[in-house]
């Protein structure tokens, strides 16, 4: 088991009563917040990763210009068009 840290926070009182009601029977709040805190920590990085590669495309945009659609050519080849055998 992970090593755990406490640390105290501060809800306002109408979320923490939602939080309440929206736990399982048997789960306990800490359970709750740990699962929503992760969610928000993995949703973040994926923001953050979304950025960088659209950074990315941007710079490779700047460089090479628009490129073609391929979904034709991927069809073509799929049909059989153009293949080396």
């Amino acid at each position: 088991m992970p090593q755990r840290q406490t640390i105290s926070i501060r809800l306002p009182d109408d979320l923490l009563a939602q939080a309440r009601e929206a736990k399982a029977p048997r789960e306990s709040l800490n359970e709750l917040v740990v699962a929503a805190l992760e969610r928000e920590v993995r949703r973040r990085q994926g923001e953050a990763a979304l950025g960088r590669i659209r950074k990315v495309r941007e710079q490779v945009q700047a460089r090479t210009g628009l490129q073609p659609d391929p979904v034709p050519l991927i069809r073509a080849l799929r049909e059989g068009e153009g293949r080396r055998d």
